[in-house]
Formats: C-alpha cells, sequence, structure tokens
C-alpha cells in the first residue's frame, strides 16, 4: 500500500503511474476523469503535487510530492 497523504491509500499494484499535474496532457487527463466520474480527490483542499492514474482509469490527485509517494529520498541520489 502506497500512503498518498492523509490517511490515503492505494494499492501497489494498480498504481499504472504517478505524474506531476503541471503538463497541458495530465490536465486534459483530470478533466477526462472528472467528466467521466472517475477522479478522486485526496488534497483535502491543499495544493495538487503528483497525480496518480490507476489499473481501473481512476485518477487519484495527492497533495503530497511523487518522490513522498514513491519514497524516493533526494538525499540518497545527491
Amino acid at each position: 500500500m502506497l500512503s498518498i497523504g492523509y490517511s490515503c491509500y492505494v494499492a501497489c499494484d494498480k498504481v499504472v503511474s504517478v505524474c506531476s499535474p503541471d503538463s497541458s496532457p495530465i490536465k486534459r487527463l483530470i478533466q477526462e476523469a472528472r467528466d467521466r466520474g472517475s477522479l478522486i480527490d485526496c488534497t483535502y483542499g491543499k495544493k495538487t503535487k503528483s497525480v496518480i492514474v490507476t489499473t481501473s482509469d481512476h485518477v487519484l490527485l495527492s497533495s503530497r510530492s511523487s518522490e513522498y509517494i514513491l519514497g524516493i529520498d533526494a538525499k540518497e541520489e545527491a
């Protein structure tokens, strides 16, 4: 299980990608998911920092960064 913040979790085997919400294709993906009713907003009113796409074509919005969700520590890479 991946913690996406605020006691929200998603199964690791269901995650297709974790993306930044800043690019135009991802913004279109979010809008399309909103239109078809498969958008899940887990930000609790905070700024969206990552977008998670699942195998069931659900799109989850998280206020945690991609690095936080994937457990990547910036200090380890330096």
